[in-house]
């Protein structure tokens, strides 16, 4: 398999599947981590005499243009990260598109239009991968946060360039950081799991008890534990059709020797708002018509403590409503808490969408190992699936 590395593109057109999905305000970009990350590929291509083709989706459109999805919301955002002007497809194939692909000059870069305003795209379809690929001499995915959907172009495309495929900075970093906590023999490993459902974690909760020494469970999804423990959580979010679940998940920790941490204290509130009355209390002692919104303070000392013993730590899902100032202190000394284990040598992986916004939010994304591009990507990775977009550049 071609290495981005070792592939010269003098000369070359190289179609880059990017993943710039970010979030739009106003039509301004809010969050660019994601285009930040494909910078590197894109410049490579570019220092080797080559040009670049970029096609990305954005947002879930219904197989039509729709302005609020248009990629041309991100050109100025995009130009700057580069540093130089690009060029602009109002479609991603089409006679247009593909004229101005075939004239690009080495140096030179072209954004095509949002893939998904054809509904071909998500269903993977042969003959529109086959037009993308006219775009391109050399096909690179960089598009980690949708390498595990089987679509048109981050798959099916792969089989137009037999021997010109690869993987861009961004996939190749993504690889190497996932596979170092799961193959790792470092110990010990701690992952952080929050976020509201456990019914959206239970297969990566599970295939981690494998790992890991230590297992923290954190935001809406602590209540179902606590609840499946007898404890009384009030108005908390819990799944009941999930308790049996957490019963078992608790036994599992304990025959496979896990430390598992659920928070022993939490911080209710009388309604989801930053204006209720905020109190504190043990987690399985929430007065009815109260709910828990963030971890308590002899919860963060706890986790804080294991998190600052471990020398590998996963963390994905937040420890509270962190959106609402009042209830974001826990996932705020969490985020502390690994950055400065990272400081002490632990390697620290960051991945989920509330998980990165949360190391943004707090200016620590620079201060952890690495922080994935794609949650769901990376978690279902973790989970030991081979990802049709990985998979396909490796064939």
């Amino acid at each position: 398999m071609a290495k981005i590395d070792n592939y010269d593109f003098n000369k070359k057109k190289a179609l880059i599947r990017v993943d710039f999905n970010v979030p739009l305000r106003d039509k301004i970009v809010t969050d660019n981590t994601r285009i930040k990350a494909a910078i590197p590929t894109i410049k490579k291509v570019l220092s080797d005499g080559g040009s670049v083709v970029l096609m990305s989706h954005m947002g879930r459109p219904k197989n039509i243009p729709e302005d609020k999805y248009s990629l041309k919301n991100i050109i100025s955002e995009i130009e700057t990260l580069l540093g130089q002007s690009i060029q602009f497809a109002s479609d991603c194939i089409g006679e247009r598109a593909f004229e101005k692909s075939a004239n690009l000059k080495a140096g030179e870069v072209l954004l095509l239009e949002n893939l998904r305003f054809h509904g071909r795209e998500k269903k993977g379809d042969v003959g529109f991968a086959e037009l993308l690929a006219k775009h391109g001499d050399v096909y690179i995915n960089d598009a980690f946060g949708t390498a595990h959907r089987a679509h048109a172009s981050t798959t099916t495309i792969a089989q137009f360039f037999p021997n010109d495929k690869l993987f861009g900075y961004l996939i190749e970093n993504e690889i190497v950081s996932v596979n170092k906590v799961l193959d790792s023999t470092e110990k010990p490993l701690t992952a952080i799991v929050g976020g509201a459902k456990v019914s959206s974690k239970i297969t990566i909760i599970t295939k981690l008890l494998d790992k890991v020494d230590n297992l923290i469970i954190g935001g809406g999804m602590a209540y179902t534990f606590v609840k499946a423990q007898g404890g009384k959580v009030g108005n908390s979010l819990v799944e009941d059709d999930f308790l049996e679940t957490a019963t078992q998940i608790i036994k599992d920790a304990k025959a496979k020797g896990v430390n598992l941490l659920i928070p022993t204290d939490t911080v209710v509130a009388d309604e989801f708002s930053n204006d209720a009355n905020i109190e504190t209390c043990l987690t399985s002692e929430i007065k009815d018509g109260w709910m828990g919104l963030d971890i308590g303070e002899k919860s963060i000392v706890e986790f804080k403590k294991v998190i600052a013993e471990s020398k590998l730590i996963l963390w994905n899902g937040p420890m509270g409503v962190f959106e609402l100032s009042n209830y974001q202190n826990g996932t705020k000394q969490i985020a502390l808490a690994v950055a400065d284990a990272t400081k002490n040598g632990a390697f620290s992986l960051v991945g989920g969408g509330d998980s990165v916004a949360a190391v943004n939010k707090f200016d620590l994304a620079d201060k952890v190992s690495h922080v994935s591009t794609g949650g769901g990507a990376m978690l279902e990775y973790l989970e030991g699936k081979l990802l049709p977009g990985i998979e396909a550049i490796l064939k």
